[in-house]
């Protein structure tokens, strides 16, 4: 596997600015009842592309599957998981020109 698709190492204080930042987002991909699908992937690699920071709600009452989603899209999209409470995702990765500061 090559770095382009490992996700950045972030230390607490990155991921703490990260998750103040994700509280004012609203969800961009919904994830229904198809689960992970190549167009939602798609649509959060657009995403990501986009905003760098995004939160992703997922449609099911099963916490398990939800954790295992979480997974498979960090892994899919090089993306870092920056905080999952209930049905939301939060998911983080740095553009080549970033637009979000990360404290050091």
């Amino acid at each position: 596997m090559s770095d382009t698709n490992t996700p950045q190492a972030l230390s607490s204080k990155q991921i703490s600015h990260l998750r103040g930042l994700a509280q004012s987002l609203s969800p961009v991909v919904m994830v229904g009842n198809n689960g992970l699908t190549e167009k939602v992937l798609n649509e959060i690699e657009v995403s990501l592309k986009a905003h760098e920071l995004i939160k992703i709600k997922i449609f099911g009452d099963d916490r398990s599957a939800r954790i295992l989603m979480l997974e498979e899209i960090c892994n899919r999209t090089a993306a870092t998981a920056i905080h999952h409470i209930g049905k939301q995702l939060v998911i983080y990765r740095a553009a080549e020109k970033s637009k979000i500061v990360l404290p050091k």
